[in-house]
């Protein structure tokens, strides 16, 4: 009797499926398509003319739509996708500032946001990405809760006892406790700071992230106003989390940016000192500063944990588009080719490669659907950028190598990342009689492609190469002619989309997340009573 309980226990534990979490290793790999539900694509019978990003209100977007519309990403290579916040927000008359179309409104965590689908629809959503290899990231809100009056009603919210908030006070930007204890917002749409150093506050939002993590197959997290937190806070959330952590810390100082990554804070945290950077660099009209490029690469290097987990972005929902700051085409592809092709993990925000030109919230959240998903040159090139970079983390050490700077000049800057010679430019279309000479380790006569173009390159005497600017400034990217087997590109053969050879970390199905480690102990353990 007991060695028949013993092998029908063994048979139980030992079928149960094990759900390995994605880690920042397996994230360091990925290139992420950022998307706002309510903007991307419509359900079939919606009306596709009403959705004015100035309403500031619901266009109709949901889970399934994303789903149904994801061959549009996969297709551009990516091999993430990270979507608005997916927890209830406040549900009234419209604000002032419109409706919570947007996700960041929250009112319940715990609860879903009818709005944009049921539970089903968004674990049918992550099972759909993982089927196809790509991760599953969802940016999700702790610091605050959505009001309309600096006295809320609290019986709405997920925390119900005044305790649980911080009071009321207007932010001083000078000092830090103040960012992290009073309320983001302003009087019209304050938004209420939760008092994430009670202990039933950490407990409660433990076991909220571990759930949601859980019930949805969840690979990765990306936290928004992270530095209106406590920084202890994070170590603890994202442990019960059990996935890689992303955070927002606005701002371009890095030696403050930097305090976020690591053991005692979050894996990583999206580079806007890296931003403010690539600005000043590159866009038309601009100061055209590339040493502060060069500068920031020295920096981080030194003051970041890991750079290469770093999220790299020139566009998102808090910031004007690109095309809004830059006049000319030529300075998104470059800065597209620096955030792709150094260290960090590439973040393109829907609508970049469609040329997208709002400003600041709200009309930088413009719906999707008129561009009609084109193959524009954007599209065209961030996609052959994915496929390129997907075969070098494929089958180089290229993602884990760090990146060194070749030249900086008052034209552009050059870089080297494991074998990939990046060369970008800040002047613009019009053909300019120039040049950036660049000094790279390679033997002279060493064959090389512009994988861009699919140019040859030779390799001059001492390493040089010489890049021309007659035909206008276009970003260059060199990698070894005789390396490029089996990359699909340039006429070798190999794979034609950047994810197929992407194994997702989740499993296409939901079941309890086990430890392997607790199961064998547990198993041991049950031994022993028979030894």
């Amino acid at each position: 009797m007991i060695h028949a309980t013993f092998f029908s226990v063994a048979l139980v534990v030992f079928s149960l499926p094990f759900v390995y979490s994605a880690t920042p290793d397996q994230w360091r790999g990925r290139s992420i398509y950022q998307v706002i539900i309510d903007r991307y694509a419509l359900p079939e019978g919606a009306d596709p003319n009403q959705c004015a990003p100035g309403d500031r209100t619901w266009c109709g977007g949901t889970w399934n739509s994303l789903r149904q519309n994801l061959d549009y990403i996969q297709n551009a290579g990516f091999t993430a996708v990270w979507i608005s916040p997916v927890s209830q927000n406040y549900e009234g008359p419209p604000t002032p500032y419109g409706d919570p179309y947007h996700g960041y409104w929250i009112a319940d965590a715990t609860k879903l946001n009818s709005h944009f689908g049921t539970s089903d629809d968004l674990k049918d959503l992550s099972d759909e990405l993982h089927r196809r290899g790509m991760y599953l990231m969802v940016d999700v809100v702790v610091n605050d809760v959505m009001a309309t009056s600096t006295t809320p009603d609290l019986s709405t919210y997920m925390f119900k006892d005044e305790s649980q908030y911080h009071p009321y006070c207007v932010i001083d930007w000078s000092n830090t406790t103040s960012e992290e204890q009073c309320w983001l917002g302003d009087t019209v749409v304050p938004l209420a700071d939760i008092n994430t150093e009670d202990p039933t506050v950490v407990s409660a939002f433990g076991d909220w992230i571990q759930s949601l993590v859980q019930d949805y197959n969840i690979d990765g997290l990306r936290i928004d106003a992270a530095k209106h937190v406590n920084i202890d806070f994070w170590p603890v959330f994202c442990a019960k989390a059990g996935v890689f952590c992303i955070g927002e810390v606005f701002g371009s100082d890095i030696d403050d940016a930097s305090l976020f990554q690591g053991p005692n804070s979050l894996d990583s945290i999206l580079n806007y000192p890296m931003y403010s950077a690539l600005v000043g660099a590159f866009t038309i009209p601009g100061p055209q500063n590339t040493s502060a490029v060069s500068d920031m690469i020295a920096q981080s290097a030194a003051k970041f944990k890991d750079p290469t987990l770093l999220g790299n972005f020139i566009e998102n929902q808090d910031i004007p588009r690109w095309t809004n700051i830059s006049v000319d085409p030529q300075t998104l592809y470059n800065a597209m080719v620096f955030n792709f092709m150094t260290d960090g993990i590439p973040i393109v925000y829907y609508g970049q490669e469609q040329g997208f030109s709002g400003n600041s919230d709200p009309y930088n959240r413009e719906a999707m659907w008129p561009s009609k998903y084109a193959n524009t040159t954007t599209y065209q090139l961030m996609s052959t950028l994915n496929q390129f970079r997907n075969f070098l983390v494929n089958n180089t050490q290229w993602a884990t190598t760090p990146m060194q700077v070749l030249t900086t000049s008052p034209y552009g800057i050059a870089t080297l990342k494991g074998d990939v010679v990046s060369i970008m430019t800040n002047i613009g279309s019009p053909p300019q009689n120039i040049s950036i000479p660049v000094y790279t380790p390679y033997r002279a006569s060493t064959a090389l492609t512009n994988i861009l173009t699919c140019q040859q390159w030779p390799v001059g005497s001492n390493g040089t190469i010489d890049a021309q600017y007659s035909l206008g400034g276009v970003p260059i990217v060199l990698y070894p002619t005789n390396l490029l087997q089996n990359s699909s590109l340039c006429g070798n053969s190999g794979s034609t989309t950047g994810s197929t050879k992407y194994t997702s970390g989740a499993l296409p199905v939901h079941h309890p997340v086990l430890s392997l480690s607790v199961v064998l102990s547990s198993f041991l353990g049950f031994l022993s009573c028979f030894l």
